[in-house]
Formats: C-alpha cells, structure tokens, sequence
C-alpha cells in the first residue's frame, strides 16, 4: 500500500486548517514537511487534491471525496488507542459534541449533569474534559460530516451526506408574550383570536435556524403570513425582547420556562392543537462507536 497513514493524517489536517502553516502547527510538523506529505500523496493518487488560491490550500472535489474516508479511518485509529489505554472501555473519554442553540443551552446541560451522576466516579473527568460546539443546524450538521465532532443535536432534519439522522425527542413550542401586550388584553376569553394574532408583531430567530423553520412551519397554517419584527440570532435574546414588550414569539417551552415561572411572560393560548417539533440526532454513517461514546448514546436514548 503506497498511501500511509500519516500522509492522511496531514491531508486531513490541511484540509480543516485550510493552510500548511496552520496544519503543521497542529501536527508539530514542519511546514515543508507538511507541504512535502501532500504533495506526495497527490503525485500517489495521480489527482489534485486542493485549489492553490494564494496562501490558502481549498479543497477541491476530489478533495471532499477523500476527506471522510481519511477522517473515518483516523477517527478509528483515535478510537483504538483510547480504547486500549483505557481499561475501563473507554468510559472516561471526553465527548466532542455539537448542538444546536436551543438544545445546546437549554438541554445539554442537563443532559451532561444526569450522564455525569451514572458513571459514578468517571462523571466527572469525562464531562469536565467533553466539549460542544453550540451553532445553527446547518454548521452541526457539517461539523458532524467533518468528523470534528462526535455526535450532532438538531431542531431539525438534516441533509448532510454519509451522516445518519434518527429522531431523538419531541419539543413542544408555545406562543408567549408579556403581561403589558395588548395580545394578553385585548382577548375576551382565555383563548386569544387569530385576528389578534395576525395583527401582531412576531420576534424571530434569524432565516436559517432550526427554530425559525419550526415556528414558520407550526404557525403558517394557522395565521397564513407573520407580521415579521425584529430578527435576532438568539433564543434568550428574543425571551427577553418579549418580555420587553417588543412583540410576541413561539419558542421552545425549554427556553421559556423560567419566564412562564416567574411571571415575566404569559404563554398565549389558542384553540389549535399543541405545536410540537421533533429533535433529532446526528452521527457519522462511517463514525467507529467507542465504548464510551455508546454508553452516552445510550444514556441520550
């Protein structure tokens, strides 16, 4: 076999760093080293593997083919070594996560905090070295087919290549605003009317989120078009716009909880039925399972 492994593993190092300056520092490589691996495992492969544009090495298609089958073969050398330095099967590897705003504030803390009380005396040191990438559902689901993380959380499905989805658990959204809004005072009964809703100002998250899509697809049956207000790139910024007065919102009962709680929002009711959005888990089709990584698989299931 003329490829070698370590020509793989600086391939792959290039290919997310985008340079051999930043590959190389990475890899405690030289940068000639790092450029002659390459260009070694072009002249192998009798093909171009990236775009030269100045500094920056860019992969090109035959580039993106080969990057997941050299990150699936690195990742199960990864996934040996810690398995066999590891007696107790792997159950004190760090996670490298990725989630999706919502559940990556609001769920995986709590998440964690359970996965750490079942392993006793391992909790601590996987959970306190784990680390998550909290980001919109699209850049999840393309950490995931980069392998730069485990597993991926998302409101919503995805169309990433070679990256499995499955259904996770269910979210229920509610409509809520605060207790000055007219939406709360101008109602004759407990249930408000879609008049009053049509006529509202919506705080949304930004186009592209898994909560946007979720919240256009719950109420545009019901209302037909929203009156659209302010965008803003964060759930906990758009509670707190509500809770400003600033309009109304449908957001995750998860983020809104503490609101509802402590009276500084109202949820709105209405008359249809309860509006629920599927979360939903992502990993790599070529991903090896650690031991340990399953038992947190496990533990989210």
């Amino acid at each position: 076999m003329r490829i070698t492994f370590r020509q793989l593993q600086i391939f792959a190092a290039v290919a997310l760093s985008g340079s051999t300056i930043g590959a190389a520092e990475s890899i405690s490589l030289s940068q000639s080293a790092t450029s002659g691996a390459i260009n070694e495992l072009e002249r192998t492969l009798n093909t171009r593997l990236f775009d030269r544009v100045g500094k920056r090495l860019l992969l090109n298609e035959h580039g993106r083919d080969l990057l997941p089958h050299a990150m699936s073969l690195i990742n199960g050398a990864e996934d040996i070594e810690r398995h066999y330095a590891d007696h107790l099967l792997s159950s004190a590897t760090p996670l490298r996560l990725a989630a999706s705003t919502t559940i990556g504030n609001y769920v995986m803390p709590r998440l964690l905090a359970s996965f750490r009380d079942s392993l006793a005396g391992d909790g601590d040191a996987v959970v306190a070295k784990s680390r998550m990438l909290i980001a919109n559902t699209g850049e999840v689901a393309g950490a995931v087919g980069r392998f730069e993380v485990d597993v991926g959380f998302v409101e919503g499905p995805s169309n990433q290549p070679d990256v499995r989805t499955t259904p996770w658990m269910e979210d229920e959204l509610v409509i809520v605003a605060a207790p000055s809004h007219s939406v709360i005072h101008d109602r004759t009964s407990k249930v408000t009317s879609l008049r009053i809703l049509r006529g509202a100002r919506w705080l949304l998250r930004e186009k592209g989120s898994g909560t946007r899509d979720a919240v256009e697809s719950a109420l545009t049956p019901h209302l037909h078009h929203l009156q659209i207000g302010i965008e803003l790139g964060d759930s906990e910024a758009i509670k707190r716009a509500a809770a400003e007065g600033l309009g109304i919102t449908c957001l995750s009962r998860w983020v809104v909880a503490d609101f509802l709680e402590s009276g500084k929002l109202i949820e709105v009711k209405t008359s249809w039925p309860t509006m629920k959005r599927q979360f939903y888990l992502l990993v790599h089709m070529k991903k090896q399972i650690a031991p340990g990584l399953q038992r947190f698989l496990d533990h989210c299931n």
